[in-house]
């Protein structure tokens, strides 16, 4: 095995380089690598100056999480602190992403040179951990705390030229020079006796942000938003107001101590789940890299309403032509209306040009004959939710694709083997379930079909990678792995309200567990006439016959104002009393908020059990990240099935006991045999 560190010496400058592929992680091996490699430069009387490079795509883009939480040393920081107090001149030359620790390791050098189009970030927020290898003790010493603060709490990083401007790096070069660049500058600085600037000292920033008594107040306001619910921009600004206030050496301490205690929370255990979870969901067992994929260049799509317009526009953002299909002229218009004005609102934000507006529409053609499919490589259905309706569809087209093409449908729900056995090409069918909106919405539900072929599955998954989705391969079940994750929440919170839980204390509770909004409140954005509850006489369902819809028309469960908030509809409370008259339901004290937490959660962790043991779904993880993509559920709470893991699988057990559910089997095996999903 390679070495993961090498120093060659070239004229006095010790060039040192990581090779970790594919992202030069500062793994164990790195670690080592460079802490010998500052030994042999402080040591080594013919090295005057050093540079540190990356082979590969980019500089080292992070930390090797896999390593958390017992990281062996030597630690990070320390091999930093020991770079930076070399006394000869440490240059970085950045390429790529420095990320994480690639940029706390780029801070403990004394110059940083970086390629254009490089970016660089502290993005461990969104794992609930801080910069902990110094990065919140030299970046606000460099660039001042404001600005170090926007990048440690969105976690989203800049690019050479705004680091430029900020101070962050000294030069910026063409990319591909920038190992040159460094060597250039290292020899010039082995002339020079000047003191070495090392970010880990006072500046002129320090002495600004020690004059500014408001500044924290006005940081937590400006990002105010970023620390509900989570704990970890709470320890970033301390550790940064630490570095403000108090000398390197101490700063370090508050800095590790927090880093400490955030490394050890649930939070930072679910959101590091979720990290790796969300890149398991492309990995489908027995597909590999060498099974052929099918070529895309083309699609059509059946259907110009909201999902199909929405579809069409995920493909042309990709490049890719769409034939919009339509039984009528005036649908047709209105759903490439509908597309039109989606481009031009984004363009009035600044995020497109009028040229990429005309661009991005002209790759959608309107047609009403679904004949003009007959060339295209994919067809996805997006017509009403009936099967009668897609049984008609799929017949016809089957004789006008031509062979080799995919049909897919967008159901949300229904059988895609009933729908591949009505074709004469069941191996070439199956799901690709877009959430609305669909040009929004993060997540795509590839759903295989018993004769869904490996080249099909393989092709609809890269698909997701393609538009820019996440990925997630379901077997097919009614509702496939998100709808029918949530569905008994949804209905458990039709029956709370039944009982006599007021919505707005259900809705509550579930806002301050880390849902955007509660159960109630999200069926009235929904559509009550979308979702079917089982019973004759529901809510939803007397509701939708008083004309009240949801948001979408006349209100729901809520009335809503201009701004689109939410107060108790009193003609939903009417049909709450007649539904619990026309049922025989006593209404009982109000639950509590746990009592509503629990109540909501447990039938859904006992579903994602049910969904893992039939092999609806490969991981617990990929349920756990359609919860999070698909529902908003919090990613700091990690999923269903990670959150369950955390709360106690015992206790839902015991818990559901008492609900007079039935554990799944697979649920009541982990929890008697101490196991886990995650």
């Amino acid at each position: 095995m390679a070495e993961a560190v090498t120093v060659e010496v070239q004229n006095g400058i010790a060039i040192v380089t990581i090779a970790n592929p594919p992202v030069n992680a500062l793994g164990h091996e790195v670690r080592k690598g460079l802490d010998a490699a500052a030994d042999r430069i402080a040591g080594d009387a013919d090295i005057l100056a050093a540079v540190i490079r990356a082979e590969g795509a980019t500089f080292p883009a992070g930390a090797d999480i896999g390593e958390f939480p017992d990281v062996p040393a030597p630690f990070h920081g320390d091999v930093f602190d020991k770079i930076e107090a070399l006394e000869k001149p440490v240059v970085a030359a950045m390429h790529g992403t420095a990320l994480g620790g690639g940029l706390e390791l780029a801070l403990g050098c004394h110059y940083r040179v970086a390629a254009e189009g490089s970016k660089m970030g502290l993005p461990e927020v969104q794992l609930g951990l801080l910069p902990g290898a110094r990065g919140t003790q030299r970046l606000p010493r460099l660039i001042g705390a404001e600005a170090a603060l926007g990048m440690m709490l969105t976690g989203k990083p800049i690019d050479a030229a705004k680091a430029l401007k900020a101070g962050l790096i000294d030069k910026i070069v063409p990319a591909g020079e920038q190992d040159k660049a460094a060597i250039e500058m290292a020899t010039a600085l082995m002339a020079q006796d000047a003191p070495l600037p090392r970010a880990s000292q006072d500046s002129e920033w320090t002495a600004k942000d020690r004059s500014d008594p408001a500044l924290f107040d006005r940081i937590r306001e400006t990002h105010g938003r970023l620390f509900r619910g989570v704990i970890a921009p709470d320890a970033i600004v301390t550790c940064v107001k630490a570095a403000v206030e108090l000398p390197f050496a101490q700063g370090i301490e508050v800095e590790t101590s927090e880093f400490t205690r955030l490394l050890t929370s649930d939070q930072s255990r679910a959101l590091i789940h979720v990290f790796f979870a969300m890149r398991d969901t492309a990995k489908v067992p027995g597909i590999g890299k060498e099974t052929p994929l099918i070529d895309i260049k083309s699609v059509g799509i059946i259907g110009a309403g909201t999902m199909g317009g929405g579809i069409a526009m995920c493909f042309a953002n990709a490049g890719i032509p769409v034939k919009l299909v339509e039984v009528k002229a005036e649908a047709l218009e209105r759903g490439l209306g509908v597309i039109r004005r989606n481009y031009e609102n984004t363009a009035k934000k600044g995020r497109l040009t009028d040229d990429q507006v005309e661009s991005l529409t002209g790759l959608i053609t309107g047609t009403l004959d679904m004949d003009d499919l007959a060339d295209v490589d994919l067809v996805i259905e997006a017509v009403f939710e009936s099967m009668e309706v897609k049984e008609k569809v799929f017949s016809r087209l089957d004789a006008i694709a031509k062979p080799g093409a995919i049909l897919a449908s967008n159901t949300s729900f229904l059988d895609i083997d009933h729908i591949a056995a009505l074709t004469r090409r069941p191996e070439m069918v199956l799901g690709l379930h877009f959430f609305s909106p669909a040009n929004v919405m993060p997540l795509l539900e590839v759903v295989r079909g018993d004769k869904s072929s490996d080249s099909v599955i393989a092709t609809g998954m890269k698909l997701g990678k393609t538009l820019r989705k996440t990925p997630v391969l379901a077997r097919v079940c009614d509702g496939f792995i998100a709808n029918r994750l949530m569905f008994p929440y949804l209905v458990a919170s039709q029956n709370m309200l039944l009982r006599g839980t007021p919505m707005q204390e259900i809705d509550a509770a579930m806002k301050q567990y880390g849902f955007a909004m509660g159960p109630i409140a999200l069926l009235d954005l929904i559509g009550l006439d979308v979702i079917t509850f089982p019973g004759e006489v529901t809510m939803t369902g007397e509701l939708v016959k008083a004309e009240r819809r949801g948001q979408k028309l006349n209100g729901g469960f809520y009335d809503y104002d201009e701004k689109r908030r939410g107060t108790p509809a009193p003609a939903a409370l009417e049909i709450v009393e007649k539904v619990r008259t026309a049922n025989g339901i006593e209404a009982a004290p109000p639950l509590t908020a746990d009592e509503v937490l629990t109540g909501l959660l447990y039938p859904v962790v006992n579903e994602g059990a049910k969904i893992l043991e039939e092999g609806i779904a490969l991981r617990a993880g990929d349920i756990d990240v359609t919860a999070i993509l698909g529902y908003n559920w919090p990613s700091y709470q990690g999923g269903p099935m990670c959150w369950a893991d955390i709360h106690g699988l015992p206790k839902i057990v015991e818990g559901l006991k008492a609900m007079g559910i039935e554990p799944a089997k697979l649920l009541a095996e982990k929890a008697a045999s101490g196991g886990s999903f995650t």
